[in-house]
């Protein structure tokens, strides 16, 4: 037979305190995400890859000084300025996108399978 459990009465007390919400997402706060600092892009052939070498330089799209972009999972949430805390890399946030900000990814283009060949003729 199993014994009793006394569980903790909950009150909606911290309710007020958060934002619409918030408390929902407070729930996948232990959910590992990937960030991303992303400097800027280029673009290169498979030649020009198998070309690169220890000192090769790459352009990218942006100018020194831009803002770089904060990546979530591959979508921008947020972009900032490089600083240098202690000899290491850090961003300082800028700005916050809203949804106006997240660029949405079109979806994968369906390519229906191959019909298999017709068998010859005899």
């Amino acid at each position: 037979m199993s014994e009793p459990v006394e569980l903790e009465q909950l009150t909606d007390s911290g309710a007020s305190q958060d934002p619409p919400g918030m408390a929902d997402l407070r729930r996948l706060s232990d959910v590992p995400i990937d960030l991303t600092v992303e400097i800027g892009r280029t673009r290169l052939t498979v030649g020009e890859t198998l070309e690169l070498r220890q000192g090769s330089i790459l352009t990218l799209n942006r100018m020194a000084g831009e803002p770089v972009d904060l990546l979530v999972n591959g979508t921008p949430i947020a972009r900032g300025e490089v600083v240098v805390i202690d000899e290491q890399f850090g961003v300082r946030i800028t700005d916050v996108l809203g949804n106006a900000g997240a660029v949405s990814t079109p979806p994968a283009a369906v390519v229906p399978p191959e019909e298999p060949p017709a068998p010859p003729a005899e």
